[in-house]
């Protein structure tokens, strides 16, 4: 009897952290995303250049937009004898930053306007635009992990969460 009585503590322990687990996991991914998302928001008031996170599969990554469209953007002044320099090279100096995911967590983004939720594959990645006067679009981003789910819907003046909802299974 108290064998039995263990095991099924023991069960209900087990399950409680398998069910931790995957909700934890969520929240950890989806303020990671928030933070890059905030982080590139700043940047680029900051720097006065559109800054981008990126979603490819298994990553989000944090990068100058010109990074990712191929146009060179240089904070630099011309010498009158042609050369160039920079005045401070720390300054405007590209922030790099990503967040891994889980070998089994997917991810989607539904734009504004939108009903559609697509996800990222390696041909056509999606990338979220900060723009140096402090808007992003609004979107929304689903995070599936081991079958449950949480949605953010994100601010356009602020990069920040403005409404969640996770469904644990």
């Amino acid at each position: 009897m108290v064998l039995a009585i263990a095991a099924m503590v023991m069960g209900g322990a087990v399950g409680l952290m398998v069910y931790h687990s995957s909700e934890s996991e969520l929240r950890r991914v989806s303020s990671d995303i928030e933070a890059l998302a905030k982080q590139a928001r700043t940047i680029s008031v900051l720097q006065q250049k559109p800054y981008a996170v990126q979603f490819v599969p298994g990553r989000v990554l944090l990068l100058p937009l010109a990074e990712i469209t191929g146009v060179l953007d240089r904070a630099t002044t011309r010498a009158t004898d042609g050369s160039e320099s920079s005045s401070d090279p720390q300054a405007n100096a590209p922030i790099h930053k990503q967040v891994e995911l889980k070998p089994d967590m997917e991810f989607s983004i539904r734009r504004w306007a939108s009903d559609k939720w697509v996800q990222p594959d390696e041909k056509l990645s999606q990338i979220w635009r900060f723009d140096p006067n402090g808007l992003c679009e609004p979107i929304s981003i689903r995070v599936v992990y081991k079958d449950s789910t949480m949605e953010n819907d994100f601010h356009p003046l602020t990069a920040s969460i403005r409404d969640s909802v996770m469904e644990i299974k």
